[in-house]
């Protein structure tokens, strides 16, 4: 909520100049040196409030705070204990790798607040002891009077006390699109931010003009340190992965230590076995069970997809936020820039004969004029010359303007000064009008700029040879200034009724309106407001719009058929807003709610709202937090994209922050998990199917990691409890987690996105990271490979009578079948009975040749045998493992065609839909 007027901190937007003076006991000419001095050592330096940095080594320790990482560590000491210290070794190398990369990503987020105080601005011009001086802008205080001129950047918050010409760009503040401008006369007390005119907020940049202003806020009391404070004090959730790897981290570690335990305490009261050879055989069991590789998996897996999101114009800062892309369901997104081109178009023309539509968007001279109507495309393009009042209205928008067109060496089209002057350009060059020649025709004599007061802007030029004047503003207050039309007959009476509702027809469409009017005027040099505001003769109006991108309509459609829901929070207009979300096809565009209406809310009734609502205007940097507060005790996943210091605080709130990389504030950008290179709203959905995507790849990783070291704690569990030998040594079986790890776990990361990827509905966050599928499938292949250990174990001891080439036949069919099952795994329900089931992917294949060059080395290398207590195999215990490894891919693809059958039964059962909980036929 915005911060009430109190008595200590008064509307100042809404009081006189004067009156600030006196309660601010300054004067015009300034303070005196001591009473700043002294009201410096009042109210503090003119800084923001410095964070105490977390200390490094505070930083690393905190990576280790998480169950998978002390799973780790305990599986290190277990090896260790062992006496297999490379192994130990390789775990803590690996546990260290994970710590690093969260230590430099978290050490990218404290600079921040950081990159916030930096937009104050080092030096400031100030009148003390009544002469100009310039001093640091943190020394300056309440009551100092500020000077400013075009290029500043305001140091502190100001009630502006004169204002030439001036106005500032404040779009990090208040998400303003264009420059604004500025006066000194105080305005309503309810007036929003962005609409106080009579004040200059520190941070924001002066465009144009010169100003003196006293100082009414410093450091964190100014708007720019309010929202430097809530950046502080908000909350940063936990990202859905993290939250389900915690979950399942802490579910694994009860189940492999319980089991680890129950079988040491079976070994050693039912078998009278030792109990120091139970303690250990329990620790190896223990590292058996435990998926060491997986974390370092998953983080390469969320690598991987920073480096193809990087390729697609979609910078991530932090690993977890390509996951949490895969569960976004709403996007918070602005409209300016990322929504919308940015490039301020004419795209209709209203004459007393009627309209005219402009076609063509952007900055490029490109389109052509139609007549306005149902007719449009059967009349075809309108010839200029067989309209002299369009040339003359296109000629008049020329000359009362002060943009220029420019092509730079790309061939790109840019605009020079005011994007709304230069939309007028751009429309007479659609037409053929040589802007240069046409003011080099038409030299201008005077002019008055255009003010925030007077509405308007006039020139005066000579047009065959007699001085007129041209004049360009708001069509209201140009209305008022006009008693007469140009029509085709003549110069006739104005109807204001029938020009009103051509305005409202015009703005009804999300247009900005100007209105373009002119008079001849005699025996003038020097031109004043009184030539201007009487005897106009109005030519007409002009809408213009800032076009929408059309790769941005294709997105929206794309989110919509996702089920994620875009959501447009604007700075601004409320109407220019709905119709920009209606042409983007955004599903709810009935009404638009303010941003004072959602101060009025309660969080209950935003709650409620937020729901069919998808376009909030005149949004402060308050409203926006709350929304993204509001949606996720809805249960949404937000991303929420900015670009000023006014979107920080709803960027770190949100699941995904999302910064503009063209536009964005270094503030925003620090603020945020993912920056746009283009500042494309397009980009935001390719990053969320790229999200979707390696959330898929993560899930089959696990479901492919799994049973291998289900299959050799439950070996070793088996053995213990029935008496028997081990089929596999704990040391092999860490052999055995690293090699599957590091060869076959690796390869599910490369895998293509599925072709239903955008047409799934947004996963449910609170699910279960392994649902009940995906545990049947992991319980089902860990049997099936216990089943090959087992019996090729027994089948060797039987038959060779060697221990060492009984477990080197186990160890290699436990390999070979977790090769066959990489292939099973690369989709979890479609058959991989296909050219492109088994044969379709590179990398998998690379790890299968991998693994098995590395297990040759293993099986046959005489130092390897040494360390690891196995043996060399021949031809037929070969064909014997490689017989398992068959055995298993087809037993497994006959499990995915009776649950493919059963899913299409259960289907047809239930009237087409698929039943809650089952899981997608294509997948």
């Amino acid at each position: 909520m915005p911060v009430q007027p109190t008595p200590s901190r008064p509307p100042w937007h809404a009081v006189t100049g004067d009156q600030a003076l006196a309660t601010l006991e300054s004067h015009p000419e300034g303070l005196a040196s001591e009473a700043a001095d002294a009201r410096l050592a009042e109210h503090g330096p003119n800084r923001l409030r410095e964070q105490a940095a977390r200390p490094g080594w505070k930083r690393l320790l905190e990576q280790f705070n998480n169950l998978l990482m002390l799973i780790l560590i305990v599986a290190a000491i277990a090896s260790l204990a062992l006496g297999h210290r490379l192994d130990a070794l390789a775990i803590v190398g690996v546990v260290t790798i994970i710590a690093l990369i969260g230590f430099v990503q978290e050490g990218k987020a404290e600079h921040a607040l950081e990159s916030i105080r930096g937009m104050l601005s080092p030096q400031a011009k100030v009148l003390r002891d009544g002469r100009r001086q310039t001093v640091p802008a943190e020394t300056l205080v309440p009551g100092d009077i500020v000077l400013l001129e075009s290029g500043d950047r305001v140091p502190a918050d100001l009630r502006l006390l004169q204002a030439n010409r001036l106005r500032t760009e404040e779009a990090a503040l208040t998400g303003e699109s264009v420059a604004v401008d500025k006066q000194a006369a105080p305005v309503d007390e309810a007036t929003d931010l962005a609409e106080r005119s009579s004040m200059a907020y520190a941070s924001t940049l002066v465009a144009q003009g010169t100003a003196q202003g006293i100082v009414v806020a410093t450091g964190i009391d100014t708007e720019i340190g309010r929202i430097s404070e809530m950046l502080r004090g908000v909350e940063k959730l936990k990202t859905p992965l993290l939250r389900q790897l915690d979950r399942a981290g802490r579910v694994l570690a009860i189940f492999i230590l319980g089991a680890a335990a129950i079988t040491a305490a079976i070994g050693a009261l039912v078998h009278d076995q030792p109990v120091s050879e139970m303690f250990m055989a329990a620790v190896g069991l223990a590292v058996a069970a435990i998926p060491e590789g997986l974390p370092a998996i998953v983080t390469i897996g969320l690598a991987l997809g920073v480096q193809a999101m990087a390729r697609r114009n979609a910078i991530i800062r932090r690993l977890p936020a390509v996951e949490t892309l895969g569960s976004i369901s709403t996007i918070f997104t602005d409209k300016t820039g990322t929504l919308t081109r940015n490039e301020m178009t004419a795209q209709a023309i209203w004459l007393p004969q009627g309209e005219i539509a402009v076609t063509g968007v952007g900055f490029a001279p490109e389109g052509e004029f139609l007549p306005g109507g149902d007719d449009t495309a059967a009349c075809g393009p309108l010839e200029l010359d067989a309209h002299p009042a369009l040339r003359h209205f296109l000629k008049v928008g020329v000359l009362c303007n002060d943009a220029e067109l420019a092509r730079d060496e790309a061939g790109a089209w840019h605009i020079h000064g005011d994007p709304t002057e230069g939309a007028l350009v751009v429309a007479a060059a659609k037409a053929g009008l040589d802007v240069a020649t046409l003011r080099g025709c038409h030299d201008r004599h005077d002019a008055i700029p255009f003010e925030s007061e007077r509405k308007y802007m006039a020139t005066l030029h000579e047009v065959d040879g007699q001085p007129t004047l041209m004049v360009k503003g708001a069509p209201d207050r140009l209305l008022e200034m006009c008693h007469r039309v140009r029509t085709e007959a003549g110069d006739v009476v104005l109807d204001t009724s029938e020009w009103e509702q051509r305005i409202h027809a015009l703005s009804a469409r999300g247009l900005r309106v100007l209105a373009l009017a002119e008079k001849p005027i005699h025996a003038v040099s020097e031109l004043d407001e009184t030539h201007a505001e009487e005897g106009l003769v109005l030519l007409g109006l002009v809408g213009l719009l800032d076009p929408p991108r059309e790769e941005a309509v294709r997105a929206v459609s794309r989110c919509l058929s996702a089920g994620i829901r875009p959501i447009m929070v604007t700075g601004d207009h409320a109407v220019t807003a709905l119709a920009i979300a209606r042409q983007l096809g955004f599903a709810n565009t009935e009404r638009a709610l303010t941003g004072r209406e959602v101060e009025a809310m309660s969080d209950a009734e935003l709650e409620r709202c937020i729901d069919t609502v998808d376009v909030f205007a005149r949004a402060a940097p308050e409203h926006k937090l709350r929304l993204v507060k509001a949606m996720q005790a809805r249960g949404g996943i937000c991303a929420m994209t900015g670009d000023g210091v006014n979107d920080g605080p709803a960027l770190k709130r949100a699941d995904v922050g999302v910064a503009m990389g063209i536009q964005g504030t270094e503030a925003a950008k620090e603020a945020a998990e993912m920056v746009l290179a283009d500042d494309n709203f397009a980009t935001i959905v390719g990053a969320i199917e790229e999200g979707r995507k390696v959330y898929d790849n993560i899930r089959k990783t696990i479901t492919f990691l799994l049973p291998t070291n289900g299959a050799q704690g439950l070996a070793i569990m088996l053995a213990v409890l029935a008496g028997t030998l081990l089929p596999i040594t704990p040391l092999q079986a860490l052999w055995v987690n690293m090699v599957v790890a590091v060869t076959l776990g690796l390869a599910l990361a490369f895998e293509p996105g599925e072709e239903n990827l955008m047409r799934r509905r947004p996963r449910d966050p609170a699910a279960a990271l392994l649902d009940l599928f995906l545990l049947w499938r992991v319980v089902f292949v860990s049997l099936l490979l216990l089943i090959a250990v087992f019996g090729m174990f027994s089948w060797l001891l039987r038959v060779e009578g060697n221990e060492a080439v009984a477990r080197a036949g186990a160890v290699n069919a436990l390999v070979m079948g977790s090769a066959a099952y990489l292939i099973n795994s690369r989709y979890l329900l479609r058959s991989n009975l296909s050219w492109q089931g088994l044969f379709g992917s590179r990398p998998v294949w690379i790890a299968i040749g991998l693994v098995l060059l590395l297990q040759l080395a293993w099986t046959y290398l005489p130092f390897m045998q040494a360390v690891f207590d196995s043996a060399a195999l021949d031809l037929r215990h070969w064909l014997l493992v490689i017989g398992c490894g068959v055995a298993l891919f087809l037993v497994v693809e006959l499990e995915k065609w009776l649950l493919r059958r059963n899913a299409r039964a259960a289907k047809k059962r239930h009237g087409g839909e698929r039943p809650r909980g089952t899981t997608p036929r294509t997948q």
